[in-house]
């Protein structure tokens, strides 16, 4: 170790980039299996979404995911683009905008269930060991957004 190093955080020591590189890589091994339904990753999460709540508005939806505004209105805009869902002004609220998938996305529904067993598969990974990993990262991000709140 040097002068100019000794002290200094080293990367592979980061939990905020062992992070980073494990979502790049888990983001990678789904790229194939999403490519063979024509999704991108947060087109798939998307879809999720509503093939657990059925119609939902954009607000609901931006929520569930963790994700602005700004950034789900592309995301729509593509996939009513690509007939996967339908937008429309709620009939009680003009302001409110419903999503729900369309019968091409329910079509996809059932392909795009084997996805996750396939990418555990993939991974070697098992149950106990994925329920342990995700319960861990819910609540570093449960942590980590009250650590963030009280920064505001």
């Amino acid at each position: 170790m040097t002068e100019e190093t000794e002290g200094a955080p080293l990367l592979d020591e980061q939990l905020c980039f062992a992070l980073y590189a494990a979502q790049r890589a888990v983001t990678a091994a789904y790229r194939p299996l999403l490519d063979e339904l024509g999704l991108t990753y947060p087109q798939y999460l998307v879809l999720l979404v509503l093939w657990e709540r059925g119609e939902t508005t954009v607000k609901e939806l931006a929520g569930a995911l963790r994700l602005d505004y700004g950034t789900v209105s592309p995301l729509l805009k593509r996939l009513e683009g690509a007939g996967l869902v339908r937008r429309e002004r709620a009939v009680d609220d003009e302001r409110s905008v419903l999503v729900a998938g369309t019968e091409r996305a329910e079509e996809l529904r059932e392909r795009a269930a084997l996805v996750p067993e396939t990418l555990l598969s993939a991974t070697e990974l098992g149950g106990p060991e994925v329920t342990r990993l995700r319960e861990e990262l819910w609540r570093l991000a449960e942590r980590a957004d009250a650590a963030a709140e009280r920064a505001r």
